[in-house]
């Protein structure tokens, strides 16, 4: 199952631990820093990646609603009747609050506890892939 996943850049290291922890579990993971390279042209990567997921894992952050980027990403996949359902939220660092739209969705909040979140949104993940 190809998961793409959306962050700001200043949660980059958060990324990473979850890239990895999904990795472990057997999901092949589409990290942008890992993906793209200086000159790509990140708007076609970005969207040749997405038509490719299976799910989206979007982590959020104040950072990352504040990103353009992330939200275009996440629009993306709340207007594709495909990713119905195969939207997965993470709570990386605390916010204010969550855009309604994805209070509506099952959210996860690894700012507690990152080992017990990590295997929630594994088990989300496992959950889509089995439903598919």
């Amino acid at each position: 199952m190809k998961v793409f996943l959306s962050y700001a850049a200043r949660d980059a290291r958060i990324a990473k631990i979850v890239a990895s922890r999904l990795s472990e579990a057997g999901f092949s993971v589409w990290n942008p820093a890992d993906q793209i390279m200086p000159g790509d042209n990140w708007a076609l990567e970005l969207g040749r990646a997405l038509n490719k997921a299976d799910a989206i894992v979007v982590l959020l952050s104040p950072a990352a609603l504040a990103a353009p980027t992330v939200q275009r990403e996440i629009d993306f996949a709340l207007g594709n009747p495909r990713f119905k359902g195969r939207l997965v939220p993470v709570v990386v660092r605390p916010v204010k609050s969550i855009p309604w739209i994805l209070e509506t969705l099952p959210t996860f909040k690894i700012t507690s506890d990152p080992d017990r979140a990590s295997q929630q949104v594994v088990q989300a993940l496992r959950r889509i892939k089995s439903a598919a």
